[in-house]
């Protein structure tokens, strides 16, 4: 038994998944430094706004892995959530992406994987941490999970915190 388990209003205990995303048409659109250095900051922002817990994200040409405890959340809602928080705002800050990889339509595949992690959460981590740029994003990525733990623990503002990330 867990010695101090996370408490919602209605449930106690944690729930972690595995979730991928996956590019619309398979666009290697990761592959861009500033594109996935910036998703990967809209994915910490959606956690803190949402109330999500997370272990890793890792990122591949086209796709991006994570482990999340999504609480009191269906897989379906996760889903809606991140991925709608993340287009609305990288299509919006990147809009060539849209004009010439997505000819005006979403930035992500409406389908999507999550399965529970079980008891085995050392290997899930380790597949994740092994996805083409989570290795050499882990340092930037440790900075961003302080500096987005701050806001949320300070209510800082999270544009303060993307001029001090960038």
């Amino acid at each position: 038994m867990k010695l101090n388990p996370v408490r919602y209003s209605s449930i106690v205990g944690e729930a972690w998944m595995h979730f991928t995303f996956k590019v619309k048409y398979c666009h290697p659109i990761f592959d861009n430094k500033l594109v996935r250095q910036y998703t990967n900051n809209l994915f910490l922002e959606a956690f803190v706004l949402y109330g999500i817990r997370f272990k890793n994200i890792g990122f591949d040409s086209d796709h991006v892995h994570m482990i999340l405890d999504v609480g009191i959340y269906s897989r379906p809602q996760v889903d809606k959530m991140l991925k709608g928080y993340t287009a609305k705002k990288l299509l919006k800050k990147y809009s060539w992406l849209k004009k010439e990889y997505f000819w005006g339509s979403g930035l992500w595949s409406k389908s999507s994987y999550s399965d529970s992690v079980g008891k085995d959460m050392n290997f899930m981590q380790g597949y994740v941490m092994k996805q083409k740029y989570a290795l050499q994003d882990i340092i930037q990525l440790k900075i961003n999970q302080f500096a987005w733990a701050l806001v949320h623990a300070t209510g800082v503002s999270p544009v303060v915190l993307d001029v001090f990330l960038n």
